[in-house]
């Protein structure tokens, strides 16, 4: 695998973001690009923002005037990803409600860092080509490797943020 480079933001201040979160997220995305064996150089943003930001994103892009928990914007030069100067694949943006997150792990009974993870992963997923909106088969391979990934970096269904020796 070719070098990584996560942007992170924090653009809200409803939420403070968790200890240990930004290397989480990097994990992640190492996580997903190892497994779908890209081997180029790669930059990724993730952006947090409350409820409203993501709102708004939501009705400029989708059409859907609503809160929702993550978004993925690919970074496309026709139908190639796009490149800066250095030759990096500039893969996209991924933009977590960080106040969302919070809300929907405590729904789902597990921590605010297997929240994050699955955002991550699903949307590094996303900026991959991967689709789940028409269901499926397409959806249950997402799915599948989604957990694949979160197993991966320790973070099954019923686990906590477990930190593994081979952490850079």
């Amino acid at each position: 695998m070719g070098k990584l480079k996560v942007l992170i933001n924090d653009n809200q201040n409803i939420c403070k973001v968790p200890t240990g979160m930004r290397l989480l997220i990097k994990r992640c995305c190492k996580a997903v690009l190892q497994m779908e064996q890209v081997n180029d150089d790669v930059e990724v943003s993730v952006s947090f923002v409350d409820n409203n930001q993501i709102k708004k994103l939501n009705a400029e892009y989708r059409n859907k005037d609503m809160e929702t928990d993550v978004l993925s914007f690919q970074m496309f030069e026709g139908n190639k990803y796009k490149k800066n100067a250095d030759g990096v694949v500039v893969l996209g943006d991924i933009v977590i409600s960080l106040e969302k997150a919070i809300k929907q792990a405590y729904e789902y009974n597990h921590s605010i860092f297997r929240e994050i993870s699955y955002l991550t992963v699903h949307s590094m997923l996303h900026l991959l080509n991967y689709d789940h909106e028409n269901g499926g088969l397409e959806a249950v391979r997402m799915r599948e490797k989604e957990e694949t990934v979160l197993s991966k970096i320790g973070l099954t269904r019923d686990a906590t943020y477990v930190i593994l020796d081979d952490e850079d």
